[in-house]
């Protein structure tokens, strides 16, 4: 069943190759992976029959069919597995931290490690809060950017319910880094949650030495809200 359900997969991307738009791809990630060439609606159209609920595999065989997947060059199987994983979400296991923290470090690129933090490992620790602190601590000491960028990114569409002590904490511990990809999603998260609470992302910005950077990516809807609002003050008068 694994490897009958791999080959139809392959044989579908395969079939839809396109050479020059795989160039171009592999260039984008600055050489780091392989590609069909295959542009994301087309990928989501080829794979569709693959992720109906009615013929998914069994939970232990998709976590099967990830692995074997996620260790081919192409990206496309990358993309293919993180949706194949989702269509789990309500299913989620205590040792399914494990996966995601495979594919977090296994062909990491920011494409792969995004929707992962925010959607798969974001879905398990608001089923698994017990776990949150071991793993950031974990994460937080770790050498690799991407479990840092994911202790950042996971809480990204929480809203009301994202803990801000515990945001504070994770970007504290990360201050000083030199690291884009780390940078940019401090400014990022802080942003998002500007949507919510913009008070407390305008009081944490100055009082927190961030990076250019973060601090730029931060405050820009902010500051835009604040432009608008003044422009419409003037305009009433």
């Amino acid at each position: 069943m694994i490897y009958e359900y791999i080959d139809a997969l392959e044989n579908e991307f395969a079939n839809n190759t396109n050479h020059s738009l795989a160039l171009k791809q592999k260039a984008y990630v600055r050489g780091q992976f392989e590609f069909y060439g295959l542009i994301t609606i087309e990928r989501r159209m080829l794979q569709k029959p693959f992720l109906v609920k009615e013929f998914l595999p069994k939970k232990h065989e998709a976590i099967s069919i990830i692995k074997v997947l996620w260790e081919k060059p192409q990206r496309e199987y990358h993309h293919f597995s993180q949706e194949l994983a989702f269509r789990y979400i309500n299913k989620i296991e205590s040792e399914d931290i494990e996966l995601y923290e495979y594919m977090i470090t296994h062909k990491s690129w920011w494409d792969t490690v995004d929707f992962i933090a925010n959607k798969l490992m974001g879905a398990y620790f608001i089923k698994y809060p017990d776990q949150i602190e071991r793993h950031i601590d974990k994460w937080l000491k770790s050498d690799s950017i991407w479990l840092k960028r994911s202790a950042l990114l996971f809480q990204l569409k929480y809203k009301t319910d994202l803990d801000k002590d515990l945001l504070a904490y994770i970007i504290n511990s990360l201050l000083g880094s030199k690291g884009f990809f780390i940078n940019k999603a401090i400014g990022w998260v802080l942003r998002e949650y500007g949507y919510t609470n913009p008070k407390w992302v305008l009081e944490f910005v100055t009082n927190t030495d961030l990076s250019t950077l973060s601090k730029r990516e931060a405050l820009r809807l902010i500051k835009k809200e604040k432009k608008s609002s003044i422009s419409s003050q003037k305009n009433n008068y």
